[in-house]
């Protein structure tokens, strides 16, 4: 059986990682540490919940440990990007416990907080910055920190990040940050445009993949109920809560009305619910997240922005009240339970109208969801993306279209048009339809933006 003090780390690294009682490394943390301790860059692909934020974070550490020094004023040694503020506190928080009684400062940078506070807290140098592509450039237009003496380089979740439109983002921050540096990329997922996003970033990459990709998680017990319509789905939700009144549950629906709506209705039926999405603040995600953790509610209403970065081991159940508009989101969403080797249960509700979508999930998966009640639908068209105003959006039922890039770029999917708010992913409903600038507006009014 493989041990981390087999893997290359220091024993001052092996023996903080056992005070935090883990043992065993998980496959991809096996197979990827000592390619990273090596140099090489690496594409990890493991499914969600396998513990890829260690596979990279202890080897940066590690690295950065063995070659001292403190990072000068405003520069970063190690700048990991992920798409929403959930999964950056995530890493952030995960890479502070391996970090605890060492020299080294993890800062993090998001959206809906305070620029001036995050350009205080960079001013002193940086070992390992976590950030959200959106808020990272808004910084450095205002020249709070340089990329210059970046060594390591970590895009997490990177098909998420390709997907929320983040392409122009990443490819102006790679270009301030060395050619001479370490790169890793990981994800649940590997759709084409990894691929080619890799061909960029990556130099000869050691590809490490330790399950197939799309691939849910193992211990998830997976269902589907065959509905009428919506109202059908509101009933049966309280049903299946008021069955399994001692579970910890996530409910994931497409748009931010809808996710708030639900949950108000669940709160005056006496459920002990909160929800996350684009319209709540990072304070408001922050408490309803904390709540969630510590037991104070036992329901969570939330749209994707919670798919990816929320870990709470004690989940028993994932509701698919909507079935996502994209295959992928429904590997991650359903990761949010059976983490740290527990088993839970992932619940979809699927409407006619949803029937393509199930059909897209169950390709990509390679699996066929068992029927829990209902007889499934003859296939129909697949709903509008965003149902016709962006990703998430309550639209009118036109089918949304993407926007252009102009030739140098362009606006950056996730930015509001004059200087409205923004964070690391594009707002859910956000007019994807407007016509790029030639240069990007600069916003001063950066600590009031809250976005998805």
């Amino acid at each position: 059986m493989t041990e981390f003090n087999t893997l290359g780390l220091s024993a001052q690294l092996v023996a903080r990682v056992a005070a935090e009682g883990y043992e065993t490394p998980t496959p991809i943390q096996a197979k990827a540490i000592p390619l990273v301790l090596e140099g090489r860059d690496v594409m990890g692909l493991a499914q969600t919940g396998t513990g890829k934020t260690a596979a990279f974070g202890l080897p940066i550490i590690d690295m950065l440990l063995a070659n001292g020094g403190k990072p000068a004023s405003k520069t970063v040694k190690t700048l990991i990007l992920a798409p929403t503020r959930e999964l950056v506190n995530q890493i952030a928080e995960n890479l502070r416990i391996f970090a605890r009684k060492t020299p080294l400062k993890v800062n993090i940078v998001v959206g809906g907080a305070s620029i001036n506070r995050q350009q205080q807290q960079l001013a002193g140098g940086t070992d390992i910055l976590v950030a959200t592509p959106g808020r990272l450039l808004d910084l450095l237009d205002r020249r709070a920190l340089n990329l210059s003496a970046v060594r390591y380089l970590v895009l997490d979740e990177a098909d998420q990040m390709l997907d929320l439109g983040f392409i122009h983002d990443l490819k102006k921050i790679s270009s301030l940050v060395p050619d001479e540096r370490q790169t890793m990329l990981f994800s649940a997922t590997m759709p084409k445009s990894i691929a080619e996003l890799s061909k960029r970033f990556l130099t000869n990459p050691e590809r490490v993949e330790v399950t197939p990709p799309g691939k849910t998680a193992d211990r998830v017990e997976q269902a589907v109920h065959f509905v009428a319509g919506k109202n059908d789905k509101v009933e049966l939700l309280r049903q299946e809560l008021t069955n399994n009144p001692d579970g910890r549950a996530i409910v994931f629906l497409r748009t931010k009305h809808g996710a708030e709506k639900l949950m108000k209705h669940l709160d005056s039926r006496g459920f002990a619910t909160a929800s996350i999405h684009g319209n709540k603040s990072q304070g408001q995600r922050e408490r309803a997240l904390k709540a969630f953790k510590t037991g104070e509610i036992n329901v969570l209403v939330a749209t994707d922005v919670a798919a990816r970065g929320i870990d709470v081991p004690g989940v028993t159940h994932v509701y698919n009240y909507d079935l996502p508009e994209v295959a992928d989101a429904y590997v991650h969403r359903i990761g949010r339970t059976a983490r740290a080797g527990k088993e839970g249960k992932a619940i979809a509700f699927c409407t006619p109208e949803e029937s393509a979508l199930l059909r897209d999930i169950q390709k990509l998966t390679g699996i066929e969801i068992t029927v829990a009640s209902g007889e499934p639908h003859a296939m129909a068209e697949r709903p509008a993306r965003g149902n016709g105003r962006g990703r998430g959006g309550a639209g009118n039922g036109k089918p949304a279209r993407r926007a252009r890039p102009s030739a140098n770029g362009g606006q950056r999917q996730g930015e509001a048009r004059n200087g409205g708010p923004r964070d690391g992913a594009p707002r859910e409903g956000a007019n994807r339809n407007r016509p790029a600038k030639n240069r990007r507006p600069r916003n001063r009014q950066g600590d009031r933006r809250q976005s998805a």
